[in-house]
């Protein structure tokens, strides 16, 4: 499997678009190379460099496999709730003066659809896709805030 954005390279900066300094809209994505048999994707953004452990900034689910990408902003999926608290998308975020956070934008390809209630969180849908997965693939992003306002 392969995951690309045409607004980063695997391991470049991610756009301040992207993040909380931005418009925080989730990045263009494209995707290809699905197993056969795949019945679901789950696309993750997860931030390992936080603090206090992995911090789940965004976990789409159901996505039919079908699609072969996402646009800039675009909802695909069923959208869990993030770290933030928020269903949907949350930027990257990392506390102003920190090294520049990885932000790691997974594809995860499963076998069946992720059973779960409306307002689920990200760590749980992950934890369900689980017993699911059949392949996945990694695109990580560079972020760092800028340590002041510059007006």
């Amino acid at each position: 499997m392969d995951l690309s954005s045409p607004a980063f390279e695997h391991l470049g900066a991610i756009p301040p678009a992207h993040g909380c300094e931005g418009a925080n809209l989730s990045p263009p994505l494209t995707w290809s190379g699905l197993p056969e048999g795949t019945a679901a994707l789950l696309l993750t953004c997860t931030d390992p460099d936080a603090w206090h452990g992995v911090f789940h900034h965004w976990a789409a689910y159901n996505i039919p496999p079908t699609l072969h990408g996402a646009g800039q902003g675009e909802r695909i999926g069923t959208q869990a709730v993030n770290d933030f608290g928020r269903m949907g998308y949350g930027g990257p975020c990392p506390p102003r003066g920190d090294r520049p956070h990885r932000y790691v934008f997974r594809l995860t390809a499963l076998s069946g659809p992720i059973e779960a209630r409306a307002g689920t969180g990200c760590a749980q849908i992950i934890a369900q896709a689980k017993p699911l997965e059949m392949a996945h693939a990694d695109l990580i992003g560079l972020y760092t805030r800028r340590s002041e306002d510059r007006r």
